[in-house]
């Protein structure tokens, strides 16, 4: 069973708060949920919606054609409608113009009785959000305003809802994070904001300087004075601080980005998404020194690999980066899997106050000094590139890769980041193999043994020239014919992704 409805409004009419309460009364409920969030760049009007997928199993992506729209408004119908299946609700506002702010309430409650589902659970959640009769009283009118459509019957599954920014967050507090350092962009504010939140709770501190520069320089600061730091940033920001990425290499200070990308170049389109930024995650700075990227696929990797991300900057002094992007941060994700116990990241380098300790942006020796000595600066070279070496013999441990769907199959996806949802739910029933590669660098030896045992391989990716596929080129030789590129700054539709890929199997 697989539900996608549609909840459209202006930006402010609180289309979020209908999602999430029925999205909550659903998991409770036993069912899987997805909640896909489209926005332009405006507080107030135009046109929101949130695409919510209703399932009786995993569900990690939205799909194009709908069973039920929920309309806060006459502009949500006139763009959708087209969307609709023959058999398809239309839950409208009339008949509550005068609740106010609560008619998004009432829609809630109307939602919740089309589905089937009990009120108690409806009035239950609606009074732990918002604590007051009137939106009580909202909820049941809406409830009653309708007839059920589906009966859903209650399962036993034990499910819990997460954002990425919520799982970005949640895997920096797990490893002990003393410092958050960054400058509002979308989509990284999330976690700035969910960090934020929880700072007197965990005992850590988050800030926000005056520009990008600043956010990377001290942060550096703060690093080689002992703190577990993390910064955050979108594309633009991140272009600021490539300087600062470049005085980690020669200085080897331990430092853990999350880049949350979004179409670019430039402003691009700044609310919706795109996976355009791996090269420059990759690359970003001047020189040559070592770095480990990391793109996690669902919130439970987000936790492990802001963790694992963590963990390798303190071990081996390096640049870590945790890459994102909107579609991932955004998206409310359920799941009924616990992520990993945690790794403790323990700082056992030399900390100013304790001993002389020296970090340097200029070639150094091995105590600091400055140096343009011919051969201690091919050294220092050597030296760090061969921290490269040991960070992939160290990561040979985690899951570099995962492989999911027909294991046998000589039909291989290649993919990473945020296209895992639509991915999976697009090859539920197809006879193919997924190879989701979650360390784009280090990038795992086990791609090119996949890649030379597959027939018929598809690469996918969100951006317009298949960065992935480049690297992978790169690395191993071997070159991906089959792609399937999005790059309008939508994310797949899993039912329009499986029809493309029918047509090159």
């Amino acid at each position: 069973m697989r539900l996608n409805v549609l909840i459209g409004g202006k930006a402010g009419q609180g289309i979020n708060a209908v999602s999430g309460i029925v999205s909550s009364v659903l998991v409770k409920y036993g069912y899987f949920t997805f909640n896909y969030r489209d926005y332009p760049s405006l507080i107030r009007g135009g046109h929101n919606f949130n695409v919510l997928s209703i399932s009786d199993k995993k569900v990690g992506s939205h799909e194009s054609e709908l069973d039920g729209i929920v309309a806060l408004d006459e502009k949500t119908i006139e763009k959708h409608k087209s969307e609709l299946k023959r058999e398809g609700f239309i839950i409208t506002d009339k008949g509550f113009e005068n609740l106010g702010k609560n008619l998004n309430i009432a829609l809630a409650g109307a939602l919740i009785k089309v589905l089937g589902i009990d009120k108690k659970l409806l009035i239950d959640e609606v009074k732990k959000r918002f604590r007051n009769e009137k939106s009580s009283e909202a909820a049941e009118r809406g409830y009653k305003s309708q007839k059920e459509k589906f009966k859903l019957k209650k399962l036993k599954n034990k499910i819990s809802i997460m954002t990425g920014s919520q799982a970005i967050a949640q895997g920096a507090i797990n490893s002990g994070i003393d410092l958050y350092i960054g400058y509002p962009m979308t989509p990284s504010t999330g976690v700035l904001h969910e960090l934020a939140g929880q700072q007197e709770k965990y005992g850590y501190m988050v800030f926000i300087p005056e520009n990008e520069i600043a956010v990377a320089n001290a942060a550096l600061g703060a690093s080689f004075a002992g703190a577990k730091v993390m910064i955050g940033s979108s594309g633009g920001g991140v272009d600021l601080m490539t300087e600062a990425l470049s005085l980690q290499g020669q200085s080897e200070v331990p430092l853990t980005i999350y880049y949350c990308s979004r179409p670019g170049p430039g402003t691009g389109v700044p609310t919706y998404t795109s996976q355009g930024d791996l090269d420059s995650a990759l690359r970003a700075g001047h020189g040559e020194f070592p770095r480990v990227v990391i793109a996690p696929g669902d919130p439970i990797e987000c936790i492990e690999k802001t963790n694992e991300a963590m963990y390798l900057a303190e071990k081996f002094g390096t640049l870590s980066i945790v890459l994102s992007d909107k579609h991932l941060a955004e998206s409310e994700f359920s799941s009924d899997r616990n992520p990993r116990k945690p790794l403790k990241i323990e700082i056992k380098r030399k900390i100013p106050g304790e001993d002389i300790v020296k970090a340097n942006s200029y070639e150094h020796d091995s105590k600091g000094n400055t140096t343009e000595d011919s051969r201690l600066t091919a050294e220092g070279a050597e030296k760090r590139i061969k921290k490269y070496q040991q960070i992939k013999n160290k990561v040979k441990k985690f899951e570099m890769i995962k492989i999911h769907g027909n294991k046998n199959s000589k039909n291989l996806i290649v993919g990473w980041g945020s296209t895992k949802g639509a991915i999976l739910d697009a090859i539920s029933d197809l006879d193919f193999k997924f190879l989701q590669v979650l360390y784009l660098k280090p990038l795992s030896d086990e791609i090119k043994k996949e890649l030379l045992k597959a027939e018929n391989i598809i690469l996918i990716e969100n951006n317009v020239t298949g960065q992935l596929g480049r690297l992978i080129r790169e690395k191993t030789g071997i070159k991906i014919k089959n792609r399937i590129l999005k790059y309008d700054a939508r994310p797949f539709c899993s039912d329009e992704l499986k029809k493309e890929i029918l047509k090159i199997k």
